[in-house]
């Protein structure tokens, strides 16, 4: 059987893959690039709409980014690499907008002022500490502050209805945070991929194997999941990004770099409501603290979700025990990912995180009643008929082992690559397709180093994303250059 040949194979079709592949066809458009996935539509899994909150993960809001220090001071390491690179994001996006590679920019993204709030004494005590810490720093000088329940109420009215006024509470709010419908960004960036030449989508169809051939190149086959057909593929590159099932894809991948990976897998579900009248009442991301005993990525919140024009409500996320790694995927994930390389680290982390385990399993088994209970911290007036359960995206926590001993389990995203560069694959889950460009930026840089040395690739890239090659957290002139064109482009700051 002749295989097809190509120069780059993507495995998944969400935003990570999507995003790679706009980049490396930006970069050389002679490229020869084939994108598989297993489902009969892209962008179905975690990066869809209703599977993800569509937070512009900018640390603006988000609390858990910002842990306080044995001293009480704010660590902000995290907020500041995560909005340096969701500034990276919007750069990119804006070029491919004026470039008209995507269209008018309130198909995929719109303003939803990011906010948080708190409420009894020491944790108004922290937001207060966070808020001054962080606008003092240009990337965060828009942030405001209050303590004042008549400003509150307007940037937030159905948190603040019938709210005791004698509980203390505060609340920060950057005006130009945003929405991101992350499946219509996904799906437009493919449709512009598919009207390229040498760009091939094969959906509905399943990788069955990776193997390394004595020429350096892939040998990957997948299968056609409606006939059953076997295609095989040859790639110089290949890129995993598939999501929770690029674990499987990696260890079956068999590079060193993989080895001892394991995965946590915890479902979502989300509260949501569509009556007009109560959505029309809000107008933010709003970010509270996680519950004590809680992972970092349950921080509850009460968001505006804007997605093919239609406005809702959603609260969340409620966190769930589960065995999938993909939210159409298999029961059998987890046991068929145990091998004996990351058996050790996984047995590890399942030991020293039984309370971690046991709240998942709490955590679905909730009743409608008690999860509107939660939501009615953040909307006193809330009537349980108003909301409805939906279920959200699988994430695939990493597990990897560590250094001390034993494993460790990990809440962010990591770019696992073979010595040689020729593959790359993506696990972990926050803050995500926020950060794609980021991720995929990196990939770039450690899988093309040759070509990225030219003048051509330095150009583009300058083009593309005009703050490259900087630490914007350093440039405040340049900073204040670049987010004033993405607000302006992306048309997310009400008052330009």
């Amino acid at each position: 059987m002749t295989a097809r040949t190509a120069d780059v194979l993507l495995v998944g079709a969400g935003a990570m893959s999507s995003t790679l592949g706009v980049l490396l066809k930006q970069l050389d458009p002679s490229l020869k690039i084939i994108m598989v996935e297993r489902l009969d539509h892209v962008a179905q899994e975690s990066t869809d709409g209703w599977n993800n909150a569509g937070t512009g993960h900018a640390a603006y809001c988000e609390l858990n980014y910002t842990p306080k220090k044995a001293d009480g001071s704010i660590d902000t390491t995290k907020a500041f690499t995560i909005n340096s690179a969701f500034e990276v994001s919007l750069q990119f996006w804006s070029y491919l907008v004026e470039q008209q590679a995507l269209p008018e920019p309130s198909n995929f993204i719109n303003t939803a002022p990011h906010c948080s709030f708190v409420w009894g004494q020491e944790n108004v005590d922290f937001l207060r500490k966070r808020y001054e810490t962080l606008s003092s720093h240009v990337m965060f000088k828009d942030m405001e502050y209050s303590e004042d329940a008549e400003v509150i109420r307007c940037w937030m009215p159905l948190v603040m209805q019938n709210r005791p006024a004698s509980q203390p509470f505060a609340a920060t709010r950057v005006r130009y945070g945003s929405d991101v419908n992350f499946g219509a960004l996904t799906r437009f960036m493919v449709e512009h991929l598919g009207k390229q030449p040498d760009f091939d989508l094969l959906v509905s169809h399943d990788v069955q194997s990776l193997t390394k051939q004595p020429d350096g190149r892939w040998l990957v086959n997948v299968k056609n999941k409606a006939d059953k057909h076997l295609t095989p593929i040859t790639a110089k590159f290949v890129f995993l990004g598939a999501g929770g099932g690029a674990l499987p894809l990696l260890q079956k991948s068999g590079i060193a770099e993989g080895k001892g990976y394991g995965g946590f897998p915890v479902s979502g579900q989300w509260l949501v409501c569509t009556k007009p009248e109560i959505v029309e009442q809000h107008a933010a991301k709003v970010y509270g603290k996680a519950p004590i005993g809680a992972p970092p990525m349950s921080v509850p919140h009460l968001d505006t979700r804007i997605m093919n024009g239609q406005k809702s409500l959603l609260f969340g996320p409620f966190a769930g025990f589960t065995t999938k790694f993909l939210k159409n995927g298999s029961y059998l994930d987890l046991i068929k990912s145990v091998n004996p390389s990351n058996i050790g680290p996984m047995m590890s982390v399942g030991a020293n995180n039984m309370d971690l385990t046991r709240y998942l399993i709490s955590e679905s088994l909730q009743s409608h009643e008690s999860r509107v209970k939660a939501l009615r911290n953040f909307f006193p007036d809330v009537q349980e008929d108003d909301w409805e359960l939906s279920i959200a995206g699988q994430r695939v926590q990493i597990i990897k082992k560590n250094p001390a001993g034993g494993g460790k389990l990990e809440f962010g995203t990591e770019v696992i690559i073979s010595a040689d560069g020729s593959l790359a694959a993506l696990l972990g889950a926050s803050p995500g397709a926020s950060t794609a460009v980021q991720a995929m930026l990196s990939i770039v840089e450690r899988c093309y180093k040759d070509q990225l040395a030219t003048d051509a690739w330095q150009q583009t890239l300058k083009a593309m994303i005009p703050s490259y090659g900087k630490v914007l957290s350093n440039e405040p002139e340049l900073l204040s250059e670049v987010r004033a064109r993405t607000l302006s482009v992306l048309k997310l700051d009400p008052t330009l």
